[in-house]
């Protein structure tokens, strides 16, 4: 898993292709960049441990920065370009980096970023943008060889920050050789099947933490990235059908959109060279997962996990299709469901899900967050709510955070978005809890509506009709609004937003 040694076996193929421009980054070319770049972080003064941030969009120019961080034991965070500047300083300043590195395109943003941070260095990695140095001033000349006594690093990822300001997740990093590789690359290639034929398609931002980890592990087992530069339904089949994609990684809203395509789109490509479809980030509406088999045939597998690395679950077609909705059985960590005193509940009850046997982390610079995320026992939990069955499949419910209290009873947006996800008058939906004087909260939605659809009474009542022949009653919105769902690039809706909208 040493990239000198892929380099070496590899030589000319592409690590990574910009499905965008057609654009490759082949594994020599990776390995020299890195090298250069690791021996001018090392120009810098940067030792094991030390922090760097980087700003990109999905570019080929940001895998060597990265790999060079990861032969050189540095801890690196990638940081959301889309957030506001403050928020995305926040981040910056909050990890600790002493560089912060940028493409051209975001020397505005880094500029805004450098003034409210201190930081001993800016740098463009693909460009000469004023007010920082340059990537390739620094790199100039330098040997393209491995420096001696390389270490592993690490990525340090922030929460997606759904409902408040991200959460900085601390790994562990030990002094060890590159080369050696993190959990992830290990299981990808022992639980996923990744090799030195994977071709994978990453369809996501690459500052979210499966997009880059899973990215780096494919380089790591030998395989072919295929990037996106951002998600769209026909591009994403047109780059299955081009390269020959084994593997792709997807959220459920994805799913959505390829199938919302006209029938005639989504038989125009061959997609039999898939293997593996792997869905994560959000759970997954039963009747969307159902027409994905049938089109695609028994190859989609789901996990189930956090960037806190605790704990692991994963289900494979075959399995779910006698487990519908359960996101499979535990890989890493031991689950536990409790109620809200701490007892353990028994198998089909919801409460709260909580890890045992994990590796420990920490929330970066917030001693109150990192405890609340800790039992007694020293389990963890993400604050998801969910059950387990007598087999110990986990069937997910919703975040703490999400739940609905009206009236006393508990109602889970998941349940209603799930029900209008493929109604062919919504593009999108999101279900939230608003203030209610009489109830405490009542139901609402939030409805993009589909092209051509007009929003109004009408469609309301067309929407309340078709939940009421699906679900409860009381679980139906009484309230709508239409417009844009606000999401994250990696497709969980962003509830703050949401809730601030609504609040009084």
């Amino acid at each position: 898993m040493h990239l000198s040694d892929l380099a070496g076996t590899h030589g000319a193929k592409p690590a990574v292709i910009d499905g965008s421009t057609g654009e490759t980054l082949s594994f020599t070319e990776l390995e020299a960049a890195s090298n250069r770049i690791a021996r001018a972080f090392e120009g810098l003064g940067l030792r094991h441990g030390d922090h760097v941030a980087i700003l990109a969009e999905n570019t080929l120019d940001l895998f060597p920065v990265v790999w060079a961080a990861q032969r050189s034991g540095l801890l690196y965070t990638p940081v959301n370009w889309h957030l506001a500047a403050d928020e995305a300083a926040y981040i910056v300043e909050n990890c600790g980096a002493r560089v912060l590195l940028h493409t051209e395109h975001l020397a505005e943003l880094a500029g805004v970023i450098a003034a409210a941070v201190s930081l001993e260095h800016r740098i463009t990695i693909d460009g000469r943008a004023a007010g920082g140095e340059s990537l390739l001033d620094l790199t100039d000349g330098l040997s393209t060889e491995p420096r001696e006594n390389e270490s592993e690093g690490y990525y340090m990822l922030y929460s997606s920050g759904t409902t408040g300001r991200p959460k900085g997740i601390l790994p562990s990093l030990p002094d060890e050789p590159f080369g050696t590789g993190i959990q992830i690359d290990h299981m990808m290639a022992d639980n996923f099947g990744f090799d030195d034929s994977t071709v994978y398609l990453s369809p996501g931002p690459l500052y979210h933490a499966a997009p880059l980890g899973w990215s780096l592990g494919t380089t790591r087992n030998g395989g072919t990235v295929v990037m996106m530069g951002k998600f769209d339904a026909e591009l994403c089949l047109q780059l299955i059908a081009r390269h020959g994609v084994t593997h792709g990684q997807f959220v459920p809203t994805m799913f959505v959109r390829m199938l919302k395509l006209p029938g005639a789109v989504r038989t125009a490509y061959d997609v039999s060279s898939l293997r593996l479809v792997i869905h994560a980030a959000a759970p997954c509406p039963v009747d969307v997962k159902e027409q994905m088999i049938e089109w695609l045939g028994p190859k989609l597998v789901e996990f189930y996990a956090g960037s806190e690395g605790t704990g692991f679950f994963m289900i494979g077609s075959s399995d779910w299709l006698d487990h519908k909705g359960s996101v499979g059985k535990a890989v890493l960590g031991t689950p536990h469901v409790l109620d809200d005193d701490g007892n353990e509940l028994p198998a089909g009850e919801i409460g709260t899900v909580w890890f045992a046997d994990i590796r420990p982390f920490a929330y970066h610079h917030d001693e109150d967050k990192t405890a609340s995320a800790f039992n007694d026992r020293g389990w963890n939990t993400l604050g998801d709510l969910g059950r387990l069955d007598d087999e110990g499949y986990l069937y997910l419910s919703d975040r703490r955070t999400d739940l609905i209290l009206s009236g006393g009873v508990n109602i889970y947006p998941r349940e209603i978005e799930d029900v209008l996800a493929l109604h062919p008058a919504v593009a999108d939906i999101a279900v939230l809890g608003i203030p209610d004087a009489e109830f405490g909260q009542s139901v609402h939605a939030v409805v993009d509506p589909a092209g051509g659809v007009q929003a109004g009474p009408e469609l309301e009542q067309l929407l309340k009709a078709y939940l009421r022949e699906r679900i409860a009653g009381y679980k139906v919105p009484r309230s709508f609004t239409f417009g844009a769902v606000p999401r994250l690039p990696s497709g969980k809706i962003l509830r703050r937003e949401l809730i601030t909208r609504f609040e009084v």
